[in-house]
């Protein structure tokens, strides 16, 4: 608390040590904004990206059986999804072209964010189901995460904000340009 700051008994305001970040269009996303679920009427976004322009789905690049898109939350800059054009929500349901096809485009973007943004290393992963931590259970999809040193601050711990320092929109041409 500055000097001169308005306490507001019993809220936001109280004196303390920690300085405030506030992310209010995260509770968007947190409410349902563009995922499917119960109660809501949303449509599954993984089905409705390939209908869009590559730079309106933000699509870096379209395969036979899977295409690649940015996350639009993204845990870091450069966070790629590797996505069935089927409507399937598990492993087990793709077939033998599919799962192929998502491995090679995820081995590709590897390659594709080393040569743009030179991560030190990746996080991947397949969330299996709502309860193991997927937005879109229903539609299965990769996670590419870039990581580099450092990469996990303050911002993230203290402010719970993540700090992208460059637009989904420019990363999105990057990756595709060098696609």
């Amino acid at each position: 608390m500055r000097e001169g700051d308005q306490v507001i008994p019993g809220g936001a305001g109280m004196p303390d040590r920690w300085e405030r970040l506030w992310a209010p269009h995260r509770m968007e996303y947190l409410k349902g904004e563009n995922r499917p679920l119960a109660g809501n009427e949303v449509t599954c976004p993984f089905c409705e990206i390939p209908k869009m322009s590559d730079e309106e789905g933000l699509v870096v690049a379209r395969g036979t059986n899977a295409y690649v898109v940015m996350n639009l939350y993204p845990y870091n800059a450069g966070h790629l999804l590797i996505c069935a054009y089927r409507h399937v929500a598990d492993l087990t349901e793709l077939n033998q072209d599919e799962r192929n096809e998502i491995f090679e485009l995820s081995a590709h973007g590897m390659k594709t964010l080393r040569k743009v943004s030179a991560p030190a290393g990746f996080n991947l992963g397949m969330n299996q189901g709502a309860i193991s931590g997927a937005g879109v259970a229903e539609h299965i999809h990769q996670h590419i995460v870039p990581r580099w040193s450092g990469d996990v601050n303050f911002m993230p711990i203290i402010g719970q904000t993540k700090v992208l320092p460059v637009l989904l929109s420019q990363t999105r041409d990057e990756l595709a340009q060098a696609w």
